[in-house]
C-alpha cells in the first residue's frame, strides 16, 4: 500500500504482501489464537469462578483435559483453567494479561462487578481509557490479570 515500505522476500526480492497471506499455500489465511491457559493452585475453586464468569459473558464450560477445564466465550478463543503441567505452584505472569472484548459498553462494569462478587480483586475500575473505549481490570482468584473492554470503534459498527 502507498506510504508503506515493501516487505523483503528471501534472497532480497521485494514483496508488498505480508507472509501471513500465504500460510500453507492459502491466500488471505490468518493465524488465530485457539486458547489461553490460566494456571491455578486451587483448581476446584478456580473452576467455580470461571463457571460463573463465563456464563455471565455468554460462554460455557466445555470439556475437561488431563490437567484442566476448557471454557468457550462465544466464537473466539477458549480459556483453559489448568493445574501446572510441571507439578509446581502456579504463578501469574509478570506482564501477562487476558483481555476480553465485550459486546456492549454496559458489559464492562457489569462483568467487572460480577468478577469482584466472585472474589476477584480490582486492578482498575471501569471507565474510559483515552479515546480507546471503556476498560476494567481485575485479578482472578489465583492472581491472573484480566481486562474486559469495549472500544469506541464498536460504537461505529
Amino acid at each position: 500500500t502507498a506510504g508503506r515500505p515493501p516487505r523483503m522476500r528471501a534472497g532480497g526480492a521485494r514483496s508488498n504482501f505480508p507472509a501471513s497471506r500465504f500460510i500453507k499455500g492459502r491466500r488471505n489465511a490468518m493465524a488465530q489464537i485457539g486458547y489461553v491457559c490460566l494456571g491455578s493452585n486451587d483448581f476446584d475453586r478456580a473452576c467455580s469462578f470461571y463457571d460463573s464468569l463465563t456464563a455471565e459473558l455468554g460462554g460455557k464450560r466445555l470439556f475437561p483435559t488431563p490437567h484442566g477445564q476448557m471454557y468457550r466465550l462465544g466464537s473466539g478463543a477458549m480459556i483453559m483453567v489448568t493445574r501446572p503441567y510441571n507439578g509446581e505452584a502456579s504463578h501469574p505472569g509478570n506482564g501477562t494479561m487476558l483481555a476480553i472484548n465485550v459486546d456492549e459498553q454496559t458489559d464492562v462494569p457489569r462483568i467487572y462487578e460480577k468478577a469482584l462478587s466472585l472474589g476477584a480483586t480490582c486492578e482498575g475500575k471501569p471507565g474510559a481509557r483515552g479515546a480507546f473505549g471503556d476498560f476494567a481490570y481485575f485479578r482472578d482468584l489465583d492472581g491472573n490479570k484480566i481486562a474486559v473492554f469495549w472500544t469506541e470503534r464498536q460504537k461505529k459498527q
